[in-house]
């Protein structure tokens, strides 16, 4: 008898292990129900310049391209109001966007939020 219960706590183990490395797995894909994907219209920045101080437009375009040129984060400031940052499939996207800085573009990608922090994954200029 006790190795009946030995042997039934072991598979109970077994499932809730197997259980909780299924879970951990859907936590960490990249395919999460809640991406969406989006275009977003708006003006191209240097997310340095642009959230120390509020920097951006045509007479910071220079700075703002010399600093994603150089690496700095990348975003754009969304017609809704939203700042999102922009990376490519886990890559930067600073030497693609870098002539756009200080201009209105359109990008399309997965979008990813949290903590107030809005991304927009393999983001790719639309035409």
């Amino acid at each position: 008898m006790k190795k009946l219960v030995a042997f039934g706590v072991a598979v109970v183990a077994a499932g809730l292990i197997v259980t909780w490395n299924v879970r951990a797995a859907e936590e960490h894909s990249h395919e999460s129900a809640d991406e969406a994907t989006v275009t977003v219209k708006g003006e191209v920045l240097d997310m340095a310049c642009y959230l120390d101080h509020g920097a951006r437009g045509e007479k910071h375009a220079k700075c703002a391209a010399s600093c994603i040129e150089s690496g700095l984060p990348v975003g754009i400031k969304g017609e809704d109001g939203k700042t999102y940052l922009l990376i490519g499939d886990h890559k930067p996207l600073n030497k693609t966007l870098a002539e756009h800085a200080g201009k209105t573009i359109t990008v399309k990608g997965k979008l990813a939020s949290r903590d107030g922090i809005n991304m927009i994954e393999n983001a790719e200029i639309q035409k």
